[in-house]
């Protein structure tokens, strides 16, 4: 059995992964998911968290750990790609609603003074920050990423093109995705769908989001 590891997003918990986890154990996966400190942490101090439960059940299961982010739970898997012994335990990778370029609504927040010096996260988002990283996929590890399409946030409409309601489109898909593909779902509920659910499993089983 293939065991996945769930990470959540900026400011939630793993319990935020609970109906994705549900719907992948369906198509026949083994899920696991961290709590992490995604609120008041800067998301690549984080990683080490990440790395330790990736080691330790590749060590039980005696194989590969698949990875699934939702928003900076993806940015936590492209930062854990750097380390070249970890990523040896990692199978196949998919990102949803990630800000690989950076939040435009993050960078907005860090015009408010304090704000981002207490919700760290935020402050990783900016599009300086995440370049500073150098977070590229050198490796043979395959990874895809889904973008949501539908802004129905009122945050949304502070975003200039398409995007989920928190996360622009054109900032998820990036050069070094093996995939890239769309669902008309926001920000906030596009790891809840079963449609989700049913390009992810099928990504991590193939390599593919496409039935061909």
């Amino acid at each position: 059995m293939d065991h996945v590891l769930l990470l959540h997003g900026f400011n939630k918990s793993s319990k935020d992964m609970a109906v994705l986890s549900e719907y992948l154990e369906a198509f026949g996966f083994r899920c696991h998911a961290l709590t992490l400190p995604l609120t008041r942490q800067e998301f690549d101090r984080v990683t080490q968290l990440v790395t330790n439960e990736v080691e330790k059940l590749a060590d039980s299961t005696g194989g590969k750990v698949h990875l699934v982010g939702h928003s900076t739970g993806g940015l936590l898997i492209r930062h854990l790609l750097l380390d070249r012994e970890a990523a040896i335990h990692i199978g196949r990778c998919v990102q949803l609603a990630t800000p690989n370029k950076g939040s435009q609504l993050a960078m907005l927040a860090g015009t408010i003074k304090g704000y981002t010096n207490w919700f760290r996260t935020l402050k990783s988002l900016h599009i300086a920050y995440i370049e500073k990283l150098s977070l590229l996929n050198d490796t043979p590890i395959e990874m895809g990423a889904i973008a949501g399409t539908n802004s129905n946030l009122w945050l949304g409409h502070l975003i200039k093109g398409e995007n989920d309601g928190r996360v622009e489109v054109s900032s998820v898909d990036i050069p070094d995705l093996t995939e890239f593909t769309t669902l008309p779902f926001g920000h906030k509920d596009i790891h809840y769908h079963y449609e989700t659910a049913v390009l992810t499993a099928r990504f991590l089983k193939t390599g593919s989001f496409s039935l061909d």
